[in-house]
Parts: structure tokens; C-alpha cells; sequence
């Protein structure tokens, strides 16, 4: 016998209630991560700045709010390797801010060491998945050999790259991002009438 999950579960209907009645907001939230997504990639540099002044506000923040709660607690077990940490934090907002360009290179290397891992993880996941005969293992392979296509052509292009890379992928990911948030406010309007 099947059972409609809405009558056993209330959730569902309400979250689906809730998307319907607010899905303009998503397609507002989509249509900001497009745009600002459009902008990174048609100005990638400008973009990588942005990222590394945000990575530096964070690390500096983190770092303030970790050195005060860590005063306040010295007797605490662990005051000295906390202190250290807040003060790195402290350290690398300050090295982001000031230096940014230093910033978005360290920043840039950080995301090739990212493409070159995942690529190799992805390949040796596609490998196993052909030695158990898992269908479609040939486009994971693939993607891992792209993965480690773009770590070699970032680190190729090095230092020029580190200008154009963060930018341009964190551009690419938020106009895929805001795509998926209009296509869900459809799907959640489509549901709700």
C-alpha cells in the first residue's frame, strides 16, 4: 500500500508550500549570482582581489575574535596553541589585506593543489568503478584528466594566472549556481499552483 508522504509527513508539504510562496526570492538570489558571476568572469582580476580582501576579513576576524575569547579563558588547557592560532589568523588576514597580490598567488596555488588532488582521486575512483563494470565510469575519468588539465595550465601560466584563475572559477561556479536557483523557484512555482 503506498502512502502519500504529505499526509505522514508535514514537512514536505510545507517546505513545498513555503518554495511556492517565496520563489521569487530565488529567482532574485538567482538572477544577483548571475549577474555578479557575469562580472567575475568578464573581469576575472578584479574578482581575485575580491576573493583574496574576503579570505583576509575572515582570517583577520576569526583571528581578533579567537585571541579575545582565548584571553579570557588563560587558565584554559591549550591557551598557548590557541594563542598561536588566533595569532596566525591574525597574521595571514593582515599579510591578505595588505598584500593582496601575494594573496591571490598563495590563494591560486591553493586551488591547483585542489584541481591536481581531485583529479587523481577522480581517476583512481573511475578505475575502480571499471574494475567492478559501473556503467558511465568513462566520464568521471574524464573529468578527473579536466581536473588535472586546468591545475597544469594555472600552474603553466604562473604568476600571470593567478590574476585571471580564482576569479574566472568562482565566476563560473556563481552563474551555475544562480542557474540552478531560478530553475528551482520554477520547479517551486510550477508545484505550488
Amino acid at each position: 500500500m503506498a502512502t502519500n508522504p504529505s499526509v505522514t509527513d508535514p514537512v514536505p508539504g510545507a517546505a513545498r508550500r513555503a518554495l511556492g510562496a517565496h520563489w521569487k526570492l530565488f529567482v532574485a538570489e538567482g538572477v544577483v549570482l548571475i549577474v555578479l558571476g557575469l562580472a567575475a568572469v568578464a573581469i576575472p582580476p578584479l574578482a581575485s582581489l575580491a576573493i583574496t580582501f574576503l579570505f583576509g576579513w575572515l582570517f583577520l576576524l576569526s583571528g581578533i575574535a579567537g585571541f579575545v575569547t582565548t584571553m579570557m579563558m588563560r587558565g584554559a588547557p591549550g591557551f598557548v596553541w590557541s594563542s598561536v592560532s588566533a595569532l596566525l589568523g591574525i597574521a595571514a588576514g593582515l599579510v591578505l589585506l595588505i598584500w593582496p597580490l601575494s594573496g591571490v598567488v598563495s590563494l591560486t596555488l591553493v586551488l591547483i593543489a585542489f584541481f591536481a588532488i581531485e583529479g587523481v582521486v577522480s581517476i583512481f575512483f573511475a578505475l575502480d568503478h571499471r574494475r567492478e563494470l559501473s556503467g558511465r565510469w568513462g566520464l568521471m575519468l574524464i573529468s578527473g584528466v579536466i581536473d588535472l588539465v586546468l591545475a597544469g595550465m594555472i600552474f603553466a601560466g604562473l604568476p600571470g594566472s593567478a590574476a585571471w584563475a580564482l576569479g574566472l572559477l568562482v565566476g563560473i561556479n556563481m552563474v551555475f549556481g544562480g542557474t540552478a536557483l531560478i530553475a528551482m523557484a520554477q520547479h517551486a512555482r510550477a508545484a505550488a499552483t
